[in-house]
């Protein structure tokens, strides 16, 4: 698949001037910066029109001159509409990244789960985990969140994407500072707060443990529970707790009456897919594997139903923290570390609700033709 792009990166200018000689043999992009204050180099393949932009100055490679002011906002960006041309965001939370897409005028979501699957391919799309459209909020609710994995196919909600969308609402509204939204989801009510270091906070509910509603037809064995069941797995017995955070999640501490799991040790792509795809897990499973640092800290890998292995999942992290919790192995409010980086977890006993604290970065803009 050609890519028409319109591509952000942050760097500095003097990074960017030192480098407008080699811009003609650009092949790889890095994730831009977290920092509020930085320069942008945007390359469009359709214009063959270079400039980099700040908030003092812009230099266009084509006449090398110097305006002031040249800061080009990413909403006017958004706002393009030519014909057969897809306007998308990449955002990522813990590397956990996806195509964000402005889909606000429509119920319906602006691209097929067949051409998710093809921007989602790392070597001849965009590539990402996923594709998160922002759609008209129902139900009373601020906007509607729906998400094609890379895959195809549809889940219920995700943790991280839920973060990303946050932010990405905020940059199409041009909202400041700390702002809080109401998101309807296939999970149901999600609700995420900006907060004031940039970082995202979600209320994500109360965990669903009754066995028929995670769902896995494991049988119950602490009230309508599964925790620290066992599970046969390729001849290998699994100690499994099953936790639904709005999508199902089978969580282990590692193998019946083994050694502490040593996560990094394993070899996620060979035993993923034999959890993801099990008899009893009806609508497949996301599968958390799970190293106990501490009672507060907590080291996970994770197989994400759809999307494979993926560098975080806010969902599996506040599942893990549900188990650890039931299992006796962790508090409340726990840091978990992913791939990707950590999250900051708390089941709340309180209300049941799980909230999940993280951060959501840019990393590029972009147009690609349909």
């Amino acid at each position: 698949m050609a890519i028409a792009a319109v591509i952000s990166l942050s760097i500095t200018p003097s990074q960017a001037l030192g480098s407008l000689p080699h811009l003609n043999t650009l092949r790889s992009l890095p994730s831009s910066s977290s920092s509020s204050s930085y320069s942008t180099l945007r390359f469009s393949s359709i214009r063959s029109n270079v400039s980099l932009r700040s908030t003092n100055f812009q230099v266009r490679a084509s006449s090398m001159s110097i305006e002031a002011p040249g800061r080009v906002s990413p909403a006017s960006f958004l706002d393009k509409r030519e014909t057969g041309f897809l306007h998308f965001v990449k955002y990522h939370g813990l590397g956990n990244d996806f195509i964000l897409v402005d889909n606000r005028d429509s119920t319906e979501p602006k691209i097929t789960p067949e051409q998710a699957v093809k921007l989602c391919d790392r070597n001849f799309g965009i590539g990402a985990d996923g594709v998160i459209f922002a759609m008209p909020g129902t139900a009373g609710t601020n906007y509607t969140m729906r998400i094609f994995n890379s895959d195809g196919t549809e889940p219920e909600m995700c943790g991280n994407g839920v973060r990303c969308l946050a932010k990405f609402i905020a940059e199409l509204e041009n909202l400041q500072g700390k702002q809080r939204f109401t998101f309807h989801t296939g999970a149901g009510l999600i609700v995420p707060e900006i907060e004031d270091d940039g970082r995202v906070k979600v209320d994500m509910g109360e965990p669903i443990l009754k066995a028929l509603d995670v769902p896995t037809r494991l049988s119950p064995n602490k009230d309508q529970a599964v925790v620290k069941s066992e599970l046969v797995v390729d001849g290998v017995t699994w100690n499994v707790t099953c936790v639904s955070m709005g999508n199902p999640h089978c969580v282990t501490f590692g193998i019946k009456e083994g050694q502490s799991l040593q996560v990094d040790k394993l070899n996620l792509a060979q035993i993923g897919p034999k959890f993801e795809h099990h008899d009893m897990f009806p609508a497949r499973t996301n599968t958390e594997f799970v190293q106990v640092c501490s009672r507060s800290h907590l080291k996970m890998r994770v197989w994400e139903r759809g999307a494979g292995a993926t560098l975080a999942c806010g969902t599996g992290a506040c599942a893990t923290v549900v188990a650890a919790v039931l299992e006796g192995q962790a508090n409340r409010n726990c840091t978990v570390d992913l791939p990707g980086g950590p999250l900051e977890i708390e089941w709340r006993e309180e209300d049941n609700h799980v909230y999940m604290t993280g951060p959501a970065e840019v990393v590029f803009y972009g147009s690609v033709p349909l």
